[in-house]
C-alpha cells in the first residue's frame, strides 16, 4: 500500500491493479498527502507534526484532536484525545509506528466515503458506528458499522463531496480506484484521506457503492484488471 510493492512491479514490467508507486506512497503519507490536498483547495483539518514527546509533554493544539501515526492505514494507532493525559496511547502496545505523529483538529460530524473509478466518483455513503469513531474494529468487526448508502444529506453537500474526492484523487496522481474519507460538520466538507488499496470483498464499501451505481462485483473486478499497468 505504501508503494513498494508497486515499485518492484515496475521494475518487473508486470502490470499491476489501483494507483502507481508515488501516488501510493504520497495517499500512505498523511501529512504530504494533505500538503497536496491544500494546494487543489481541497479544504483539511488543521494539523501539525509533532513528536511523541511533545504530545506527551502537553497539548500541540486545543483539545480535542487527534493522534495518528505517519504512515499507517485501517485506523491503525488511532487516538481521538478529548480528556486525560497522553500517556496512555503511547505505552500500550508500546506505539511501534515512530517517533513522530500527525496531530489533527478532530472534526465533529458525519463519516463520508467516496468510491473513484478511474476519476469518476460513484456516489457517497455515511458511515455510522457505535464506537465514536471509524477505528480498526469498526470497519473489521461484525457489526462494528453501518452504511448508508447513498448518503442521506443535501443534494449539494452530496456532490460536493463527490467533485472534492475526484479531485483529491487526482491531485494524488491516483489512478484505479481509490476511495476518499471525508468529514462533514453540518457547515463545510474535510478530506481526511485517500485510501489507494479500498476493501474488495463482496461487503466493502467500494463494491458497495458501485452496486448502487450499478456496476456488479464482477463487472468491477474485471474493469480493474483490464485496466491495470505499470509505470513506464
Amino acid at each position: 500500500e505504501d508503494g513498494c510493492l508497486q515499485g518492484l512491479l515496475n521494475i518487473l514490467e508486470i502490470p499491476y491493479t489501483h494507483s502507481g508507486m508515488l501516488a501510493s506512497a504520497l495517499a500512505m503519507d498523511k501529512p504530504e498527502a494533505k500538503k497536496l490536498f491544500a494546494a487543489a483547495g481541497i479544504p483539511v483539518a488543521e494539523h501539525v507534526v509533532a513528536s511523541r514527546d511533545e504530545v506527551i509533554a502537553g497539548d500541540v493544539m486545543d483539545r480535542p484532536y487527534v493522534v495518528k501515526p505517519l504512515n499507517e492505514g485501517s485506523s491503525v494507532g488511532v487516538h481521538i484525545v478529548r480528556d486525560g493525559g497522553n500517556m496512555e496511547m503511547f505505552s500500550d502496545s508500546g506505539w511501534p509506528f515512530g517517533g513522530r505523529v500527525m496531530v489533527e483538529k478532530f472534526i465533529a460530524g458525519r463519516e463520508l466515503t467516496v468510491a473513484v473509478k478511474g476519476g469518476e466518483a460513484l456516489g457517497v455513503t455515511e458511515i455510522t458506528t457505535e464506537r465514536g469513531f471509524y477505528d480498526y474494529d469498526a470497519k473489521y468487526a461484525d457489526g462494528g458499522s453501518k452504511h448508508v448508502v447513498p448518503a442521506e444529506i443535501d443534494k449539494e453537500v452530496y456532490a460536493e463531496a463527490m467533485r472534492l474526492s475526484v479531485l483529491a484523487h487526482e491531485a494524488l496522481g491516483c489512478r484505479g480506484v481509490t476511495r476518499a474519507d471525508l468529514r462533514y460538520d453540518g457547515d463545510a466538507l474535510y478530506m481526511l484521506e485517500i485510501n489507494t488499496q479500498p476493501g474488495m470483498t463482496t461487503t466493502s464499501l467500494v463494491p458497495e457503492q458501485a452496486a448502487t451505481a450499478g456496476i456488479d462485483f464482477n463487472e468491477l473486478v474485471a474493469w480493474m484488471v483490464e485496466n491495470a499497468e505499470y509505470d513506464g
